[in-house]
This record gives structure tokens, C-alpha cells and sequence, in this order.
């Protein structure tokens, strides 16, 4: 049904259709809605809405002289030119396309494009109605109507992820702004907190928070071409059922000053927990065999059977480690010369170490750079949450380890 033109049969002299709607409603005195008088009349409640205001706005600026109908037009002929311009103007509109670019004023992308599109329609609604600015963003009245009923559900959401940033700022720190999403995850879960991993990736993204990565480390590895090399006992199979069956060791170095501190490490395979360790200012056999006599103190001494994986470097291959190791019945077990993924645990040890407490810094003395190492290995065993071992720390998990035995063998 038209009723804003004229039809057959009808004077055009006639009183507009429009005009008598709007009586209509009028008549009523507001007892009856707009959706109900719209319904006698054969239009929406919207387009009754909208005649009702304009009627309004015509009356007013008739008692005025005119001045409010040239400012509501000039209003929505700034509104029309603006949109047009972001029609055209925005970088990454197609051929013919009806709305703004992607992160432009109105339109942005996600879930912040349609907020964007729904603050404009509040802004403007009440001089243009909702209808008219929706048709003109191509979105729904529906869609933005439920956006209004959730605001409330939004705002306490807003408050949740404040929340949420501040302990995930804590956690960041308290780690010396070392860990990632996967362990900040992690660590709230360790908490108590029930939170998905991708919320804490988005909100790490959006307030600037992230781990620290290193650059891919010079090799250092110097094989020794005469010595005869142990099997391959492991064959890049880093995973252990139980404590002290298999274990792993290799040698990094850390300037201080103009000459070099070199560390050397022997790790459990199962518990990934660092057992035995040395610092010297050389690179002697001693520097091994000193790391893996720690080692075996620390397993009480009795180590027979156990696997020591490594690489083929000459401290590995000399005649003094392997008499150091049979003396305590420890197999040794070499990967191939020039290859990190044969020795990939330890490796992964090294770049932990090197990311989390050196990259940074730049140390002047020995002793310097010895307790700031010392306090990471620390920090490594009781508190660093490894991915491998789900999440626990290697302490954690060695204490989780032993209690399971002990059920077993109880049961």
C-alpha cells in the first residue's frame, strides 16, 4: 500500500495519507503504541515513528521561521557527504562498494567494526532514527537492538579482562617478562583461574605483553676427529619413563667482560630437572666430568645403567670423561657431529637460559655473571613451568612422579 502517492481514484488535493497516520496516533493520546496505530494504517512502526517526528520538526521549525529544517538539513547533508567520503576516500574499498573500508571510523574489523557501526547509530539516532542510519550502514535494526541489551553484559566483561590484564602484568613480571602466553596460561591455571588460552592471547596482543625470543645461537661444538665416538643410544627419543634412566649434558659460553664463562650441564630426561651443572673459564674436560660428578652426588651416588646422551665435542669423547663414567656404571650415549636435533633437550636448555637471564644483560665480572646464572638455575628447577611436563615445574613434577610410584607399589 502506497500512501505517500497519490493513487487511482484518489484526488491528489486530497489530505495526506501521512498526515492522517500521524493523527491517528495523536488521537490515541498515547494509549496505544506505534506498532498498533502502524498496523490500522498498513506501514511499520518505525515509518510511524518517523512521520510523527518529522511532523513534529515541521511544526517547530514553522513557529521558528524555518531555521531548524535548514539545520536539520544541514546535518544530514553532512552526514551523507561524510559517508561518502568514506566510501571513496578509504584505502581497500572495492568497485561499487556500499560501505567505509575496513578500519575506517565506522567500520573496523571484528567485533570492534560492528561497535564502531553501533555507537554511530546511538550518536545519531534520535536526528535520523534507527531505521534510516541502518539502511544506510547496511546492518540490521535487530542486531543493534540486541547490542543495547547486552551493554551491561559487556561492561562486566570489560571489568573481568581489567582484572584479568593486572595478573597476567604480575605474572609477567614475576618472571622477569620471560614467559608467553603458553605459560602465563599456564600459571593462572595454577591459580585456580578457569580462562581460555586464546582470551589470553588476545589480551596479551592488545595491552602489549610478550615473552621474550632469542636469535639462533652460534654452534660451539669442537669434535674431536681421533676419538672414537659412543653409540647413539637415544636417537632424538627425548622422553624417559622414570628418573636417572636417561639423562642429557652439553657446554655453552657467556661473555663477561672481554673473555668467556663456559657452563656446562647434565639434565634428567624425565623430570627435565638440572641435576648437575659447572661454570669455568675454560673448556677442559674438567668442566664435563666436575657437571656430571654433581650429577650423581645429587642421585645418592648409585647410577648404574643410566644413559648420558651428548654431543661428539672433544671434552665428551676424551679418555677422562669415559673412565669418569664407567666408574659410576653410566652408559654414554653421542648424536651426530653438526647436529642440534640430535641433542635437542639440551639445547632447548641453553636457549631457556639464555633468553630468560642473559640476553639482556652485560656482565663485567665472573662472579657477577656466576649469581645471575645460579639464580635462574634456581628459578629453572622450583618455579619455571616447562611444557613438556604439562605445565609443572621439574621439582613439581618429580614429586608428582615419586608420589604416583608410591601408589603403585602400594597397590
Amino acid at each position: 500500500m502506497d500512501l505517500d502517492g497519490p493513487r487511482k481514484g484518489v484526488l491528489v488535493g486530497r489530505r495526506s495519507p501521512r498526515n492522517d497516520a500521524v493523527a491517528l496516533w495523536r488521537a490515541a493520546g498515547g494509549k496505544r503504541t506505534y506498532s498498533a496505530v502502524a498496523a490500522d494504517v498498513g506501514v511499520t512502526g518505525e515509518t510511524l515513528r518517523s512521520w510523527v517526528r518529522q511532523a513534529d520538526e515541521a511544526g517547530r521549525s514553522h513557529a521558528r521561521g524555518g531555521a531548524a529544517v535548514e539545520g536539520r538539513d544541514e546535518e544530514l547533508a553532512r552526514l551523507r557527504a561524510e559517508l561518502g567520503r568514506l566510501r571513496k576516500a578509504e584505502k581497500g574499498v572495492g568497485a561499487r562498494a556500499g560501505d567505509p573500508a575496513t578500519g575506517g571510523p565506522v567500520v573496523r574489523q571484528g567485533d570492534e567494526g560492528m561497535t564502531g557501526r553501533w555507537n554511530f547509530i546511538s550518536l545519531h539516532r534520535a536526528d535520523f532514527g534507527v531505521q534510516r542510519i541502518c539502511r544506510i550502514l547496511g546492518v540490521s535494526r535487530s542486531g543493534y537492538y540486541q547490542w543495547l541489551a547486552g551493554a551491561e553484559a559487556r561492561e562486566a566483561r570489560r571489568v573481568a579482562d581489567d582484572a584479568l590484564v593486572a595478573e597476567i602484568r604480575e605474572i609477567h613480571a614475576g618472571h622477569r617478562g620471560t614467559y608467553g602466553v603458553r605459560r602465563i596460561h599456564a600459571e593462572l591455571r595454577g591459580f585456580g583461574h578457569t580462562v581460555n588460552r586464546k582470551r589470553v592471547e588476545r589480551l596479551m596482543r592488545v595491552n602489549g605483553i610478550q615473552g621474550l625470543h632469542l636469535r639462533r645461537r652460534k654452534r660451539t661444538t669442537v669434535p674431536d676427529r681421533l676419538a672414537s665416538p659412543a653409540p647413539d643410544l637415544v636417537p632424538r627419543d627425548f622422553h624417559a619413563t622414570d628418573l636417572n634412566e636417561k639423562w642429557c649434558g652439553d657446554i655453552t659460553y657467556v661473555q663477561v667482560g672481554g673473555s668467556w664463562l663456559y657452563l656446562a650441564c647434565v639434565i634428567d630426561i624425565c623430570s627435565r630437572r638440572l641435576i648437575g651443572w659447572s661454570m669455568a673459564t675454560h673448556m677442559r674436560t674438567e668442566l664435563v666430568t666436575a657437571a656430571l660428578e654433581m650429577a650423581v652426588a645429587s642421585r645418592g651416588g648409585r647410577v648404574d645403567g643410566v644413559i648420558f646422551h651428548a654431543d661428539r665435542g672433544s671434552q665428551y669423547t676424551s679418555a677422562a670423561f669415559a673412565q669418569v663414567s664407567d666408574a659410576y656404571g653410566i652408559r654414554r650415549s653421542m648424536g651426530r657431529v653438526g647436529s642440534s636435533y640430535d641433542n635437542a633437550l639440551a639445547e632447548s636448555f641453553w636457549q631457556g637460559l639464555k633468553r630468560e637471564a642473559i640476553h639482556t644483560k652485560r656482565f663485567v665480572t665472573v662472579r657477577q655473571a656466576r649469581l645471575e646464572i645460579f639464580q635462574w638455575l634456581t628459578y629453572y628447577n622450583t618455579r619455571r613451568r616447562h611444557s613438556a611436563l604439562g605445565y609443572l615445574s621439574p621439582i613439581e613434577f618429580k614429586q608428582q612422579h615419586q608420589r604416583s610410584q608410591r601408589l603403585t607399589l602400594a597397590a
